[in-house]
């Protein structure tokens, strides 16, 4: 049975859902535990699993980041939580030289299976470093995915492989986002990371986008529909890795593509 919630909503049904279905999934970060939970995307999760699981920590982007790398090596699989994109900057050794490479290091044998959601794009009031969105810095790690849904069946869907893949999976918000709403199901699967979406067909230009572009993507595929040109729109979805087998099958029919980023 499908339901409306918003992309908000979606993540945090599929943190629940993981944590219900594996003790070992734990979820920290600055203001996790604080009255407005997060923009609603950690509601009654401390409530339900406890202070052991659910927990909030110091402003201090890079220990914090160490801490659950260490975890994730030791069978933890955590959710870390950095509320602006923009602070993680600090944690970009542990995240480079240590989260990126582990399991190539080690022959296959060791992995990090974390996830760390990253909020990004501007609000109100904010300036130059509360606003950035690094996704192409992020995208040419090596040993990282990355992230990027549009849409709330795709928050809930990609955050549940995200924790359960067993590598380092970087999870990008665009807080412009998260209360936007979608049909999803009761019960959803996973969604494939790496994997782009046709979210519109047509025949005249490709339109390749990701994370808050593909509305603005739609708004333009609506009004060049007015003009008699027809669009095809592809939400990437996962911008490492890319699904190019996708991108290139649409760029062949219709010999023209406009990219959003």
């Amino acid at each position: 049975m499908s339901r409306e919630i918003t992309f908000i909503e979606g993540i945090r049904e599929a943190i629940d859902e993981s944590m219900q279905q594996d003790e070992e999934v734990i979820l920290f970060g600055l203001g996790v535990d604080d009255p407005k939970r997060i923009f609603g995307s950690t509601d009654n999760l401390i409530e339900k699993y406890g202070e052991s699981r659910v927990f909030d920590v110091p402003t201090s982007e890079n220990a914090i980041t160490g801490i659950g790398i260490g975890a994730a090596i030791n069978g933890k699989k955590p959710v870390m939580v950095h509320q602006r994109l923009d602070f993680f900057l600090l944690a970009m050794d542990q995240l480079v030289n240590a989260a990126a490479k582990w399991y190539f290091m080690f022959g296959s044998k060791s992995s990090v299976p974390i996830t760390i959601r990253l909020i990004m794009g501007r609000g109100w009031g904010q300036g130059p470093t509360h606003s950035q969105n690094l996704q192409a810095w992020f995208a040419h790690i090596p040993g990282l995915k990355v992230v990027m849904p549009a849409t709330a069946i795709d928050a809930k869907g990609l955050m549940l492989s995200s924790i359960k893949d067993k590598n380092p999976v970087i999870f990008m918000e665009h807080r412009w986002l998260h209360n936007i709403k979608g049909n999803v199901p009761q019960t959803l699967d996973p969604i494939e990371i790496g994997k782009a979406n046709v979210i519109r067909k047509g025949d005249d230009i490709t339109i390749v986008a990701m994370s808050y572009m593909v509305i603005e993507a739609i708004h333009a595929a609506e009004f060049l529909q007015s003009e008699g040109i027809s669009c095809e729109i592809i939400d990437l979805r996962t911008v490492a890795p890319i699904d190019y087998e996708t991108v290139f099958e649409s760029i062949n029919k219709t010999k023209k593509t406009i990219i959003k980023r």
